[in-house]
């Protein structure tokens, strides 16, 4: 079967690139998608007691990228929603990240701006070449809020100790000398006001679009001829696992609805010490559903099951570079998203990767 543009993958790298050629160049494009639905992680449904739940953890759009949040604004309206997440330190809920609240409230002290930039400084510890996420920790925060905050923490998220992992995983997390507690900065966020699904489905609305749910690409791969193909799978299964399996983080999501309208004090609490669990996640605090139930989630880092993040230590990024190798030699064939480049993307630069992708594309 000819089919002129393909795209695997119906998440939001793909259906960004598909809404692109259906669009743009007016013409047919298939997704094929291997689930039982589009949006992949971003995914959103109401459970059996009416409550909206991000399927896959809690997602939050934030970004400074103004071309990106006016594109996604063509699909969605958005309710202003600023997100704040607390920590469970030594008994008490912390506001996370670092700022100067965190400090006061952690010690009990009642510092300003400049003193606890001093305090944090006279914390940190000297390191001449930073190596690893620990190393990047522990030299802007020191010993003491590195073991509270973020040793147990790393661990149980991946699985190894920090000193093991690259520098770019507690490089995300900032420290702010100020008291804005939000976990964003970002100058535009938001929730869609009727959910990523629903964004999702707008999004691909042109009938151009065609979508094949509950099929893996494989199974039909060589039977279409197609001029074009966007990838946005795991690039190992793409290549049969020539250089091996590339190891994926993955989480086992526990839902459980309480007969309550309010579990906890803020949207995200994590848990860096206590439990096996690395967070929970309550759903109305988010979505700002009315409901005289609510939803939370509790998620348990693993090993095993669907990949979500690609695992950052330097032996998987040369083993990745080897399949790095492999797609340059491709020229039907465009790599995008988390999975198919192996590193970890937020929405928005999921997005923004498919802007630019399709904005260097020819039209044949």
């Amino acid at each position: 079967m000819k089919v002129k543009n393909v795209v695997v993958g119906a998440g939001l790298a793909g259906l960004t690139i598909a809404q692109r050629i259906a669009n743009e160049w007016q013409e047919e494009v298939l997704v094929i998608e291997k689930r039982d639905h589009i949006g992949g992680n971003v995914f959103d449904s109401y459970n059996e007691d009416g409550i909206l739940i991000h399927n896959y953890g809690p997602h939050i759009f934030h970004t400074n990228d103004r071309g990106v949040y006016e594109y996604l604004s063509q699909f969605t309206e958005w309710n202003d929603f600023w997100h704040r997440v607390l920590t469970y330190v030594d008994g008490n809920l912390i506001p996370m990240p670092i700022t100067v609240e965190t400090i006061n409230k952690l010690y009990n002290m009642n510092l300003s701006c400049e003193e606890v930039e001093e305090f944090i400084k006279k914390q940190a510890v000297a390191i001449d070449e930073i190596k690893t996420s620990k190393d990047v920790a522990l030299s802007k925060v020191g010993v003491d809020i590195y073991e509270k905050f973020f040793e147990s923490y790393t661990k149980k998220q991946w699985g190894i100790d920090p000193g093991e992992i690259d520098t770019s995983v507690i490089s995300r997390i900032p420290i702010r000398y100020n008291r804005d507690t939000r976990y964003f900065t970002d100058r535009y966020q938001g929730m869609p006001k009727h959910g990523y699904t629903k964004m999702c489905q707008n999004m691909i609305a042109d009938k151009k679009i065609k979508i094949l749910l509950n099929t893996d690409y494989k199974e039909i791969i060589d039977d279409l001829d197609y001029e074009l193909l966007i990838y946005t799978g795991p690039t190992d299964y793409f290549y049969n696992f020539k250089h091996g399996k590339l190891a994926y983080r993955s989480i086992d999501f526990k839902f459980e609805t309480m007969d309550c309208e309010k579990y906890q004090e803020a949207p995200v609490v994590n848990y860096p010490n206590d439990y096996d669990f690395t967070r929970i996640t309550e759903f109305k605090q988010m979505t700002w559903q009315e409901h005289k139930k609510t939803t939370i989630l509790k998620e348990f880092p693993g090993s095993e099951g669907e990949p979500y993040y690609p695992f950052p230590t330097k032996e998987c990024k040369e083993q990745f570079a080897l399949y790095q190798e492999e797609m340059k030699k491709e020229t039907k064939v465009h790599f995008l998203g988390r999975l198919a480049e192996y590193r970890y993307y937020n929405m928005d630069a999921v997005v923004r990767s498919a802007l630019d992708l399709f904005g260097s594309l020819e039209k044949k």
